[in-house]
Parts: C-alpha cells; sequence; structure tokens
C-alpha cells in the first residue's frame, strides 16, 4: 500500500477518533433542560440529543468502541509504515508519534472543545452520532452481555442499591452552582430553594411562637377587645378564656367592625366568642407543603400549632409560608429582618429568638438548623447548657457571645464569622504598625 494512502487512513482514523471523543463528552455534559426548551421550540437536532441522552449506556460504549477501532487500526498501520522507514526502531517511533497525535489532537483538543460548548457541539454531532449508535448496536449489545456475564461469574452485582440524589437535590445543585457562575441571583435562587425546601420544613420552624403571639382575653369587656384589636398589628388574634393555653377562637379584625357596625358603634353590645371563629389546631410536625394544601383547602390564613401533648406552641400563616419562598415581607419602615443588627466589625448582634433559617438567608450564612429552630437553641445545643452572659463559644466557623439573658432564655447574643474576625484583627495589627511606624 503506498505510503501517502497510509497517512490519509491515519489522518482520517485520527479525525474519527477525536469525533468519537467530541462526541462523548458533548452528549455526556450537554444540558436536557436546553435540549427541552430547543426541542419546544421546534429545534429536530434537539430531540435527537435528548434521545441520545435517554440511552446514555449504549451512547458511551458505541463512542468507546468506535474510538478505539479506528485508535487501534491507525496505530497498526503507523507501526507497519514506519517499519518500513526505519527498521526495528519503527515501532518506538510509531510508538511516540501515534501516542502524541491521538492524545492532542484525537482526544484533549476535540474534548476541550467539547466541554466549552457542549451544547452547540451535541446539536452539530447528533446526526451522525446516532448513525453510528444504530448500525454499532448489535456489537454493542455483544460486548454488554458479555461483560455482564463476566462480572456475574466474578460475583459482582450492576443492581442499584443506593438511591443516589433526589430530584430535588439535583436541581437546587444546578441553581446552586448557576448563583455562582452569576448566572443567577441570590435572591431568585433563595426563592428557588424555599420553594423546594418546603417538604422538609415542619410549621414549627417558621410559626410565631407562643411567647410572641398577640392574645386577647375573651372576658374582657368588649370595648377593651375592640381597643386592643385596633391596637394590635395583626388581623387574626387568639382568644383564650381561663387560662392562655385555652384558646377558643379567633377574632377576625374584619368581622369585628361588620359586629361593631350592626351594633350601631355600641362597644359592649359585642359578643366577642359568638364573632371569633373556630380554631383550627395542627401538629408541629406538619410540613410547610402539607399546611399551605391544608389552608388553600380551607380557604383559611392562620392556624394553631400544637406539640405531641395538645399544648399550643405557636401560631403559624399563610404569610409565613410565603415568606420562607420568598422571603421577608415588609412595608418600608421594616427591618431587613427584625432582631438582626449589623456591626462595623463585621459581627452581628442577634436576639436569641431570631431562626436559623432567616439568618442564614439574610447573612447568607450556613448554621445547621437540624437540631435547634432558634440561635439560641444552637447555642443552647452546643454548650450543653443555658450559657451566663458574657459566655463565649465558637463552633461551625463562627464565635457566639451571650449578651444578655432573661430567666432561663437567652436574650442576644453576638455572632461573628471567625474569617471576619481574624480579618479584622489583621487590620487593626496592620494599623497599629503604620502608626507606630509614623
Amino acid at each position: 500500500m503506498p505510503i501517502s494512502l497510509d497517512i490519509l487512513i491515519i489522518v482520517v482514523s485520527i479525525a474519527l477518533a477525536a469525533f468519537f471523543a467530541a462526541a462523548e463528552t458533548a452528549l455526556t455534559a450537554a444540558s436536557r433542560a436546553r435540549m427541552h426548551a430547543l426541542e419546544m421550540s421546534g429545534e429536530t437536532r434537539a430531540a435527537l440529543v435528548t434521545r441520545l441522552i435517554g440511552m446514555r449506556g449504549r451512547l458511551i460504549s458505541t463512542m468507546l468502541l468506535g474510538g478505539q477501532f479506528v485508535t487501534i487500526g491507525s496505530s497498526a498501520i503507523a507501526t507497519s509504515v514506519m517499519l518500513d522507514l526505519y527498521g526495528e526502531n519503527g515501532v518506538i517511533v510509531a510508538t511516540v508519534v501515534m501516542t502524541t497525535l491521538i492524545v492532542v489532537f484525537g482526544e484533549v483538543m476535540p474534548k476541550t472543545i467539547a466541554i466549552a460548548y457542549p451544547d452547540r457541539v451535541a446539536l452539530m454531532l447528533a446526526p451522525p452520532v446516532l448513525f453510528f449508535v444504530t448500525i454499532f448496536t448489535p456489537v454493542v449489545l455483544a460486548v454488554e452481555a458479555l461483560v455482564r456475564l463476566f462480572l456475574r461469574i466474578v460475583g459482582v452485582s450492576l443492581i442499584e442499591t443506593d438511591p443516589g440524589v433526589t430530584g430535588h437535590e439535583e436541581l437546587m445543585g444546578a441553581v446552586d452552582i448557576l448563583h455562582r457562575e452569576g448566572e443567577v441571583e441570590r435572591s431568585e435562587r433563595d426563592m428557588f430553594g424555599g420553594l423546594l425546601e418546603l417538604s422538609e420544613v415542619p410549621v414549627a420552624d417558621v410559626m410565631v411562637h407562643r411567647t410572641k403571639m398577640r392574645l386577647i382575653d375573651a372576658d374582657m369587656p368588649p370595648d377593651e377587645v375592640v381597643r386592643e384589636a385596633i391596637e394590635s398589628p395583626y388581623t387574626r388574634l387568639p382568644l383564650w378564656r381561663g387560662d392562655p393555653d385555652n384558646i377558643i377562637g379567633i377574632l377576625h379584625a374584619k368581622d369585628l367592625l361588620r359586629a361593631l357596625v350592626v351594633c350601631g358603634g355600641d362597644a359592649t353590645k359585642l359578643k366577642i366568642a359568638e364573632i371569633a371563629l373556630d380554631p383550627w389546631f395542627v401538629p408541629e410536625a406538619t410540613s410547610l407543603r402539607d399546611q399551605l394544601q391544608a389552608f388553600l383547602r380551607r380557604k383559611t390564613h392562620s392556624a394553631l400549632v400544637v406539640d405531641e401533648y395538645g399544648v399550643v406552641q405557636g401560631l403559624v400563616t399563610l404569610e409565613d409560608i410565603i415568606e420562607e419562598i420568598v422571603g421577608d415581607i415588609r412595608d418600608e419602615h421594616d427591618e431587613a429582618l427584625q432582631g438582626v443588627r449589623r456591626q462595623r466589625d463585621g459581627s452581628v448582634v442577634v436576639d436569641g429568638g431570631v431562626t436559623i433559617r432567616d439568618l442564614n438567608r439574610a447573612m447568607d450564612w450556613n448554621l445547621p438548623d437540624e437540631e435547634a429552630a432558634t440561635v439560641a437553641g444552637l447555642v443552647i445545643h452546643e454548650a450543653r447548657a443555658i450559657p451566663d452572659p458574657r459566655q463565649v463559644f465558637a463552633f461551625h466557623g463562627f464565635r457566639f457571645e451571650v449578651l444578655r439573658r432573661q430567666k432561663n432564655r437567652i436574650a442576644a447574643l453576638r455572632v461573628t464569622p471567625l474569617a471576619a474576625r481574624g480579618a479584622g484583627r489583621q487590620a487593626a495589627e496592620s494599623e497599629g504598625e503604620a502608626t507606630a511606624q509614623e
């Protein structure tokens, strides 16, 4: 065979190796969501890409098989040519030359291009790839059968036992990566994450705790009840009788005003207990997703949260659940987050009752909330005791200093990221050195 024809075959083989390498990389890295969007817009090649991604195992086997065929074939031809040219040293020359050509032009370069433009390369190569997958199918099936037989002989099972990553985790991971790359805003990432986590967060994590609930004594004179309702910032107020734990109803401000109009404005004629709506109690372990669906079914916006003993622990509203998705809903006079005050030194003064979830969202931190719902609860859990004022703890990459304690409750803390504290100390030392030099 003429040397020129051998060289042509080698060049074509390296080009095919590059094709198989680029196709494997591009079709593995291509975005299924992007392909689906293009397919919906009428792009026929996107449908081919989606089809190939759906048969990923056969696709990879075909690309590997095709790549090995052309690589081994071109190496054999190159060895034959080099033996004719250089004699016994031809094997070494062929090995060096072909390894360089295949690695650079048949593997690294096409894969680099494919990983940089996976969607574009996948769309371009999808038709010929489908052709090769079709004609190589019998061979691929035979190879797969042989592999499975060998694995069965050596006792390796191919049955998947690890559940792997869930759909929610995959979506959240994708959004987090897009946020790091600057394609998704932090607020959008938080909203998407809040929506996905509704099924994992119990109402106890977002409710208004019983210590912060605004309650009204049903046995108070009606005019005082009206005054309390007007002064309250809330439209739905729990009524209790005899004991604050004995909630007998929920008083809606609009119902109260309607009844007041019917009575001609005479508050003394009101029968508060008859105006109130029946209380609705839900377990504290109810997920936010289930509670949201329950709110929609019952067409009501609030529910009382009780523990396993039936004791009222707090109040959850529809707004609490919506805020878990979209963030804090506030007017122009509200702080970004009640109970959180940033300090110039990088620390944050936090009320003990602030939830860890709200603090993480406001400060873009990652404090764990598995063992405690509030910042104070986290400190107590880690300290295994109720700390005294001025005590300092360091865990999870933060420094916690107890500022104020009310009876058995931590009222305020100073939280400082250890990295920020170290940077502040270094800056102070640098400033001191500069002053000394002056």
